[in-house]
């Protein structure tokens, strides 16, 4: 049977080192995999050449057996052998272990069997898991909505919950690395990185704001309007009320997470701006106020 040069396989010299085989077989095995590839035999039959490589390439002592024998790897074989023949302890032992931990008949080429023996046969492995991170502003979180973001080169549909916190991570099965041999695909966490876009300050599902009022207004009490995440909204100035005073706007804050409808809650605080460029007559009320 013909020699497999696993190297050409997974296109890789025979100085790589196991971080670049690993990430040749992961870049190979995502191009190849059957779910991306259905009722494609040829995709199916490359996908396992790749795996059947990565098995050996993969494993350090099968690939210092491949590499130590290579196109002579009938003899080497028979070599081996002998030697087990004398190894008492190990001829029997050794080798019942290694059928226990790998199953299977037909995932690998005959040059593979021969090579390894019958018993060597992959068992299922979950492939593994990966991350990324996505950006987005406080205003994308406010609201549950569906996002298509790309991973590895794959476009993937989510759900962002509303009220996402920064730093906060999301599991969705299934998303990772292919499976070896009919195995489960690894997982993605996607890690949030939340930027605030707002006035607002953010604290737990409070939001907190900073609100300028004229002196006339802050003096006389009256009526202003602001924006909130929520829209806009009317609040009520008190008469006489003093610079830094602070009022809760109930349920205008953040949502709470996996909460439907329920809110923290808004804090304003009224910095009042004292008029600028006073007429002559402004200054002569003003005067006449600080005689009283």
């Amino acid at each position: 049977m013909d020699y497999i040069d696993y190297y050409k396989i997974l296109g890789l010299s025979k100085n790589a080192s196991a971080d670049d085989i690993k990430k040749a077989y992961r870049k190979l095995a995502r191009k190849y995999h059957p779910d991306i590839n259905p009722n494609d035999k040829e995709a199916n039959k490359k996908f396992q050449e790749i795996n059947e490589a990565n098995e050996v390439l993969g494993d350090p002592d099968k690939r210092k057996k491949y590499d130590k024998y290579g196109k002579d790897w009938q003899h080497g074989e028979a070599f081996e052998q002998a030697q087990r023949s004398q190894q008492h302890n190990f001829n029997t032992g050794g080798r019942q272990t290694f059928t226990q931990d790998f199953g299977g008949d037909d995932q690998f080429s005959d040059f593979f069997s021969s090579l390894f023996g019958s018993g060597g046969r992959r068992r299922k492995t979950k492939g593994e898991d990966i991350s990324a991170t996505l950006q987005l502003t406080l205003t994308d979180v406010f609201t549950t909505h569906k996002r298509t973001i790309t991973v590895d080169g794959r476009n993937i549909r989510i759900t962002i919950p509303a009220g996402l916190e920064n730093g906060q991570q999301l599991k969705l099965r299934g998303h990772g690395e292919p499976g070896v041999n009919g195995a489960p695909a690894g997982d993605l966490y996607i890690t949030f990185s939340i930027i605030n876009n707002t006035p607002f300050t953010k604290k737990g599902n409070d939001l907190y704001l900073n609100q300028e009022i004229g002196l006339y207004t802050a003096v006389l009490g009256g009526e202003i309007t602001i924006e909130t995440l929520h829209g806009k909204i009317k609040l009520k100035v008190n008469p006489e009320t003093q610079n830094n005073t602070t009022i809760r706007v109930k349920g205008k804050g953040f949502p709470v997470y996996k909460s439907e409808g329920q809110y923290g809650d808004l804090y304003v605080t009224y910095t009042v701006k004292l008029p600028q460029q006073l007429t002559q007559r402004e200054r002569e009320l003003f005067t006449e106020l600080s005689r009283l």
